[in-house]
């Protein structure tokens, strides 16, 4: 059969992809790289801020003189109505009825622009760079058109890499500030990653909520002292993705972000010396795929969840995690052997992985290395990630039902072609758990990872989550 085409380029840009082949790189590699990236960057970003299934139809008043319950509902719940449309949908209540037209006007309205381009809220299609041009001026129109405030603008479909687009996108962030925006999502699709972000986006004082994705962080140390002042009184979550930026910048967010309650940073393009956290409001720190020296815990009082997942430093030594002022600390992962060294107070704790296993470690192993305190009477749930049905392994969880104390729940994750159904391997390990004893009413869940690496075992949104009681339980 003749070669197929390779795939017509999506994300890197003509200039890059020619630029690579000149040098002698494949640019079909950017390509699945920068896919990657927005691949997990989509993953970390909010619902969209307006459900947009349902079709909007207007009908006429009936013939028959029978009330328009809907119309007559009070105006402030008509905006709330209005409100929680996506915006063309909103724009569109105006030709309802005489008692529709002023409420598009005094509604916080919600503008994504995924609702604005067919079958990308699906999954069908993604965003081309062709799209960019109609998604900008249709963006342009709803700003212009409305008096604000808005509740939530989602931008996320754009590619902002020319600077006619990088001159737009400054003008929306002026419009920002003047028109309220409460919650901002903001993603540049690359190719180029350094697509430099408006400084003046750091004025937008009304924010509560918001998400940054693929950009150069302006130069914090550079601003005009009319922005290098400015501060996010309001801001209560804050998200950063593939963001390239340097401590002093956080720092400066952090410092400008009083009320600040949710704090995450997924896969960083710089390197942070230190992450210093100090927040009196700070609930929820999620640091996700950086690489990072250390994390001081500094003065939290607040906090409860500190999670480090998947992130390591540069030169390949552990990341050291201090622990000062936390109180409140509740959950505390992914901590890897090899990976990570935690200091609280004077205490130091630093592990070595270890792949080798000397001499059989059965359950007879076990028994004669005696109780292990914290399973006997702490552990009340327990995971095991890449259960592979070994002799070793048979013999661990044998030992941990038959020592358990106060267990309730246990989650076993079955590697990836282990084994051919749930209920063999259920089978398998309640036989394991005594018939007597506390831990015989223990609750067994099993499931097969999704992938060799066992699947995803971190969700930045069920974190932030506190409705969720433990946000590492497994699904």
């Amino acid at each position: 059969m003749p070669n197929q085409p390779p795939a017509p380029f999506v994300h890197v840009d003509a200039a890059t992809a020619a630029d690579m082949r000149r040098r002698g790189m494949d640019p079909h590699e950017l390509e699945q790289s920068a896919r990657g990236v927005l691949k997990f960057v989509y993953m970390c970003l909010p619902d969209a801020p307006a459900y947009a299934a349902p079709v909007l139809s207007a009908h006429p008043v009936p013939s028959d003189g029978s009330e328009d319950r809907i119309s007559a509902l009070p105006f402030a719940l008509l905006r709330n109505i209005v409100s929680r449309l996506p915006a063309k949908d909103a724009a569109r209540t105006t030709a309802l009825s005489r008692r529709w037209r002023p409420v598009w006007r005094c509604a916080p309205l919600a503008l994504a622009d995924a609702h604005l381009l067919p079958g990308a809220l699906e999954g069908l299609r993604e965003p081309l760079r062709a799209d960019t041009p109609g998604l900008a001026a249709t963006v342009s129109r709803a700003l212009a058109a409305h008096p604000g405030p808005f509740r939530a603008v989602h931008l996320v479909g754009g590619y902002y890499g020319d600077a006619a687009r990088q001159r737009e996108l400054a003008r929306w962030v002026e419009t920002f500030a003047a028109k309220g925006v409460q919650e901002l999502v903001l993603v540049n699709r690359p190719w180029p990653l350094d697509v430099p972000l408006p400084a003046a986006l750091l004025a937008v004082d009304t924010l509560t909520r918001l998400y940054l994705g693929v950009w150069k962080f302006p130069n914090t140390s550079a601003l005009p002292q009319r922005v290098a002042g400015a501060a996010f009184p309001h801001l209560r979550e804050l998200v950063l993705c593939a963001m390239e930026m340097e401590s002093r910048d956080l720092d400066f967010l952090l410092a400008g972000s009083p009320v600040l309650e949710n704090l995450g940073i997924v896969g960083s393009r710089n390197k942070v010396n230190r992450l210093r956290l100090v927040g009196q409001h700070l609930r929820c720190v999620q640091i996700c795929l950086c690489a990072v020296d250390g994390v001081a815990v500094v003065d939290t009082p607040c906090l409860e969840r500190l999670v480090l997942w998947a992130s390591r430093t540069n030169g390949g030594s552990c990341i050291r995690l201090k622990i000062g002022k936390a109180p409140k600390l509740r959950v505390l992962g992914y901590l890897n052997p090899g990976n990570h060294m935690l200091e609280i107070r004077n205490t130091v704790i630093n592990s070595e992985k270890n792949d080798k296993v000397s001499g059989k470690v059965n359950l007879k192993f076990w028994l004669e290395a005696g109780p292990i305190e914290s399973i006997q009477s702490c552990v009340k749930m327990m995971t095991f990630r890449e259960f592979r049905l070994e002799r070793s392994e048979v013999a661990f969880l044998k030992f941990f039902f038959q020592s358990a104390q106060i267990l309730k729940n246990a989650v076993i994750v079955v590697s990836n072609g282990s084994f051919t159904s749930v209920p063999t391997v259920l089978s398998k390990l309640k036989s394991l758990i005594p018939e007597t004893g506390p831990c015989k009413s223990c609750h067994v869940l099993v499931y097969e990872s999704s992938d060799p690496e066992g699947g995803a075992v971190w969700s930045l949104q069920k974190g932030f989550d506190f409705s969720v009681t433990d946000p590492l339980y497994y699904r």
